[in-house]
């Protein structure tokens, strides 16, 4: 009777431990290299360092496509896929006609409610791949809500997939918004949240440091910051945007300080609260991705003060969401969290040469001048013209889109002449894209990155620590070396076996760990495989 009691025990408890957690909080910090957080996490305290002590830590996780930027980080970080499967190749793409950008997921029939029309990124509608998100709503016949919250919209978009809701930080208004692909009126947590105008709080404070200023690596002002929407270069910075009320560009100003994470937190609360997120045993998805760490990193580089604070408010900001989510769903055994990033980046290039480092700022204007000029001399009678967009060069004008100049033979020409520039190793027309023996390893990720349509008519690839910035100041990211394509990876909770995992991994990984521990299959396109070295695994 004593044997019988003992296995029905354990029957009853194998259930419970094969359910999926209740609540998966799945976190992106844009631009958190591997470098950054390697650096910086010896001064770590609160919750970004807790989950690096008690989850699995992959330190090394590798984008595997050439131009890691925002959209297609957090794209291949929900689909399991790269750009050459799910579409989304940069932020902006190049409209040919007439030279001009716009954004990857742009939609005129889901225009932006609340906020002013816009040609933004507002729909999934050019996602070309499935989501986690979208396979958690199908798997639970849409019963399991899976909601994303950010501070741009593109990364909100891939985030929610087409089956979730996504919600992001509009700058002309100050508020969070979404587009009419998700609903036709914002729900009611949300316009109670914006009706309390969280960011004009902070319209009459300054950022400050959170720490004690001997706590900072360097020095606080350098010459190759930058001193955008008056913010200024040294601590403290206002707020205000240069505006004597609440604006467009003081809620811009706020954006770029990691004091937005605050608010960033506390909409996630709202959504948990207003969504009751992680109360019963059908498996939900909070995605949160912080931006601040990309506005700041953009400004003044990933080893300024401004940097510095950032990780440690964001080690704060994190360690108060994740601790929202475990009271939502009952504690941390039932919560899965997984923490990464879009992409890392690299350093401001005058300071890796001041430090004797080959580093180069490249102006993408001057290549696109350059490369116009020398292909209208050596194709006359033409208006060819020739848009740099990161590793992208668009091709258009009026006798190449009539095809009265020989397309191949124009793109082949712009591939030899940026091959002549000292900054560039590699180029290659997209005829010759998949035939062209790989140089060094660079072709393949040129591969993975390109999608016809949408990727450009040329590709090409800067030397390191060349950095292709339209601005004198500040820094950029989008090369195939590791500091732009390493990030860390965090898994904890319910389902991981805890420790460091230093081996590379691809971040087509992440998505198939989470369906693994949400005992679901993988997206529909995922190139990756789970990680289930670091999972605990039930019958």
């Amino acid at each position: 009777m004593l044997r019988f009691l003992s296995l029905l025990l354990l029957l009853t408890a194998l259930p419970a431990l094969a359910k999926p957690p209740r609540l998966t909080l799945f976190i992106t910090v844009d631009a958190m290299g591997s470098d950054l957080l390697l650096r910086t996490k010896p001064r770590l305290k609160g919750g970004l360092r807790q989950l690096i002590d008690s989850g699995a830590f992959y330190p090394y996780a590798r984008y595997e496509y050439a131009k890691p930027r925002t959209a297609p980080g957090h794209t291949t970080l929900a689909t399991g896929a790269n750009p050459w499967r799910h579409g989304i190749v940069d932020n902006r793409i190049i409209d040919r006609a007439t030279g001009k950008p716009e954004r990857v997921f742009p939609d005129p029939a889901h225009p932006v409610l609340e906020a002013p029309l816009s040609l933004e990124d507002v729909s999934p509608a050019n996602l070309m791949a499935e989501t986690f998100a979208d396979r958690l709503r199908l798997t639970t016949q849409e019963q399991g809500k899976a909601i994303a919250l950010s501070g741009k919209a593109r990364s909100a978009i891939p985030l929610a997939g087409r089956l979730g809701q996504a919600y992001w930080y509009d700058e002309t208004v100050g508020k969070f918004v979404t587009g009419t692909w998700y609903t036709k009126e914002l729900p009611g947590w949300l316009k109670t949240f914006n009706a309390a105008n969280p960011s004009d709080a902070w319209f009459s404070k300054t950022w400050e440091p959170l720490r004690p200023r001997s706590e900072y690596v360097g020095e606080d002002d350098q010459p190759y910051e930058g001193e955008f929407y008056g913010l200024g270069r040294v601590f403290p910075h206002p707020l205000t945007g240069g505006l004597p009320s609440p604006g467009p560009q003081s809620y811009t100003a706020f954006a770029i300080s990691p004091l937005s994470l605050d608010v960033v937190v506390k909409a996630a609360r709202a959504a948990i609260e207003g969504e009751n997120l992680g109360k019963d045993e059908v498996p939900d998805l909070l995605a949160v991705s912080f931006s601040a760490t990309d506005r700041v990193y953009h400004q003044y580089g990933p080893n300024s003060w401004e940097m510095q604070d950032t990780m440690y408010r964001l080690d704060k900001a994190v360690g108060d969401l994740v601790a929202l989510a475990e009271r939502a769903a009952g504690g941390r055994a039932n919560l899965l969290v997984v923490l990464s990033a879009d992409h890392g980046g690299a350093a401001v290039p005058e300071q890796w040469a001041a430090s004797g480092v080959g580093a180069e700022r490249v102006d993408p204007r001057v290549l696109s001048k350059g490369l116009t000029d020398a292909l209208r001399t050596q194709f006359p009678g033409t208006d060819i013209t020739a848009t740099v967009e990161e590793l992208d060069v668009y091709l258009g004008g009026k006798t190449l889109e009539g095809g009265k100049v020989d397309g191949a033979a124009v793109r082949r020409a712009a591939a030899a002449w940026l091959l002549k520039q000292p900054a560039i190793p590699l180029a290659v027309a997209r005829d010759d894209l998949y035939t062209m023996p790989d140089v060094a390893g660079l072709v393949e990720p040129l591969r993975r990155g390109y999608y016809p349509g949408r990727s450009g008519d040329v590709l090409f690839v800067v030397k390191p620590f060349h950095v292709i910035s339209a601005e004198a100041s500040g820094t950029n990211h989008g090369a195939p070396y590791a500091y732009d394509q390493l990030v860390p990876l965090i898994l904890a909770g319910k389902g991981v076996k805890p420790g460091i995992y230093p081996r590379e991994i691809s971040t087509t990984d992440v998505a198939p760990t989470v369906a693994a521990v949400l005992e679901m299959n993988l997206p529909a396109s995922a190139e990756g495989e789970p990680r289930y070295e670091a999972l605990v695994l039930s019958r």
